[in-house]
């Protein structure tokens, strides 16, 4: 057992503290919010993620699991503090380190003997510099008696997904640490020696290798996802099928069939940060990432592809027409509608002219608070959104939109026009009963 602080309880802190205690080890999760640690406290969990809450629920009941917004009692308490709080895009698209920095002031003050500093926020190469020139600052400037070897930097990037960030954490295919002294080596081993398995091995590496594997990954997905949908727009023009291509070069074992699905462009909290980042943090050192580059040009193009296909049917001048989008969260199984397709939609929608009726019970409360602006049409059932619609536009996978009842959608709806912004539906099955359809790289 291993004694745990975690400092930040948004999706990368809460989950990850509440599975380290899932499998023994002491934890406090410490944030300075305490409106989210009375939530938290209340026996509630201040996000929406499949299985989190029964497992907080579990280890708060076995006392492995605390809460509290006294970070620096938090911290004096454990033997490894992970960092786990936010890094926003700043203004010319690079990560803004200033609550790292916090978190890392805050240890160094804190200090009362050996102690680790985990940074599991998604930090650009060199932020463990940051952070060990930060505590040493703090140390000479204060009447401690510590020294450089009395801490240790480790970074241990997340590769969580959300939505499956549970299970993801609980059965990770590796553990990636980047390390500079065996002795932090031996302890993070204590710490993730329960998640070890032959196919989810620890990965050591130098820090700077560490940091820059998780910008590298979510790039490497992000090109994924704009190759495809390039070649989605290719098939439209051509009149080829995406889905019929992306199983084509998906049984390629070189490929692989993840991250090959056509659609309305990448969103979440994670892919548009990470991927300006490294372009960003690339020409501070002279370093031009094309590649990466033209993946969020193309992203930037694929947010206007469902509203032009809309507009090509039914005019640009959409007033008075209704469109009803079916989700708001940037990928289902969240409420994170952080950088969402839905939100380019919208606004590209209204400022057509368009009435705009949306349905998402789970991530309905986060959108509406971080888009207040909005003038659209909440509704609690997707069949009283689509009454008296001119055109579906399916934004977000949710399961139930799988199943929908399109007999009983062709009587509600005023129009005939479907979107299929994530290609789930059968266009045969579709259009038999009466509807245009208009999918992603396929008619």
């Amino acid at each position: 057992m291993v004694k745990i602080t975690i400092v930040g309880t948004g999706y990368v802190g809460l989950v990850t503290g509440t599975c380290l205690a899932e499998v023994g080890h002491e934890v406090i999760c410490s944030d300075i919010c305490e409106d989210k640690i009375n939530i938290l406290k209340n026996g509630e969990c201040p996000i929406y993620e499949p299985g989190l809450l029964e497992l907080i629920t579990k280890n708060v009941k076995s006392k492995r699991l605390t809460f509290t917004t006294d970070v620096p009692s938090a911290i004096k308490e454990s033997d490894v503090i992970f960092s786990a709080v936010g890094t926003p895009m700043g203004e010319n698209y690079e990560a803004d380190l200033k609550y790292v920095k916090a978190v890392a002031q805050t240890f160094a003050e804190n200090l009362n003997g050996y102690k680790v500093f985990v940074n599991k926020s998604t930090v650009p190469v060199g932020t463990g510099d940051i952070v060990k020139e930060t505590i040493m600052k703090t140390l000479n400037n204060s009447v401690i008696n510590y020294t450089e070897s009395d801490f240790d930097i480790i970074s241990n990037p997340e590769f969580l997904k959300e939505g499956a960030a549970v299970k993801d954490f609980l059965n990770p295919d590796r553990i990636v640490i980047g390390s500079e002294t065996k002795k932090a080596e031996e302890l993070m081993k204590k710490v993730y020696g329960p998640f070890v398995r032959v196919q989810s091995p620890i990965v050591f590496m130098d820090i700077k290798s560490a940091e820059l594997t998780k910008y590298a990954a979510n790039s490497m997905l992000a090109v994924r996802i704009s190759f495809m949908n390039e070649i989605a727009a290719y098939c439209d023009k051509v009149g080829a099928n995406v889905k019929e291509v992306a199983k084509g070069i998906g049984l390629d074992t070189r490929i692989g069939p993840k991250f090959l699905n056509a659609g309305i462009g990448y969103g979440g909290s994670c892919f548009p940060k990470d991927v300006a980042a490294i372009v960003e943090s690339g020409k501070q050192v002279g370093h031009d990432f094309k590649i990466i580059k033209s993946a969020m040009d193309v992203n930037d193009i694929q947010r206007t592809i469902a509203v032009d296909k809309i507009t090509n049917i039914l005019g640009e001048d959409l007033t008075g027409k209704t469109i009803t989008l079916l989700g708001l969260a940037f990928k289902p199984r969240t409420d994170d509608v952080r950088e969402a397709p839905a939100i380019y939609k919208i606004r590209e929608l209204l400022n057509k002219g368009a009435i705009v009726n949306v349905f998402d019970t789970i991530a309905e409360k986060n959108f509406k608070l971080d888009n207040p602006e909005f003038n659209i049409n909440y509704f609690d059932n997707h069949y009283d959104a689509l009454e008296n619609s001119d055109c579906l536009l399916l934004v977000t996978e949710w399961d139930e939109f799988r199943t929908i009842d399109f007999a009983k959608v062709k009587q509600l709806m005023k129009g005939n026009l479907i979107v299929d912004g994530r290609n789930i539906y059968n266009p045969k099955e579709v259009k038999d009963l009466g509807f245009e359809y208009a999918g992603i790289g396929r008619q």
